[in-house]
């Protein structure tokens, strides 16, 4: 079995990150969403609801499982057995700092390989900080992310 993690914040999760997922769910046996949690940064949303808001939005894809980590993405590869990494493209400028990061975790586990996903162009300029900014600018983010994600980020923030 064939076994990926996508890696990231995911704070909060995008239709751009679950369009990178459901590709990576067609070409992996499993996919795991690998929540990373560092305790030394604040995040918009708790890794609780980051986890919650994931496990809502993926519900269709029967081949993915969400789980969080601390530490280096590489090292919690090799703990749970992944052979690859997920990392997605939204546009060019993306590449050069994916590009290191990969290098950097070949550099640590050459067994563990990186696989680049793009998303379909109509994501390429969602990221979750804009999501964050629109949303705390009282903007509608509904275009951008998964209805669970929509529902629980406006009741959140009292709009609805």
């Amino acid at each position: 079995m064939k076994i990926a993690i996508y890696p990231g914040s995911f704070d909060p999760i995008t239709k751009g990150h679950l369009d990178i997922l459901k590709n990576a769910a067609g070409i992996f046996d499993k996919v795991i969403i690998a929540v990373a949690h560092n305790g030394q940064k604040k995040g918009f949303l708790s890794v609780e609801e980051r986890v919650k808001l994931i496990k809502a939005s993926i519900q269709h894809l029967d081949n993915v499982e969400v789980d969080t980590f601390e530490g280096l993405t590489i090292e919690y590869a090799k703990r749970i057995g992944a052979e690859v990494l997920i990392r997605g493209l939204r546009a060019v400028s993306d590449f050069e700092y994916e590009m290191q990061l990969s290098q950097t975790n070949s550099a640590l586990c050459d067994d563990i390989k990186t696989v680049f996903l793009t998303t379909k162009p109509k994501y390429n300029f969602i990221s979750s900080s804009t999501i964050k900014e629109i949303l705390n600018n009282n903007g509608d983010i509904s275009k951008f992310v998964p209805e669970p994600v929509y529902e629980y980020l406006t009741k959140k923030k009292g709009n609805v």
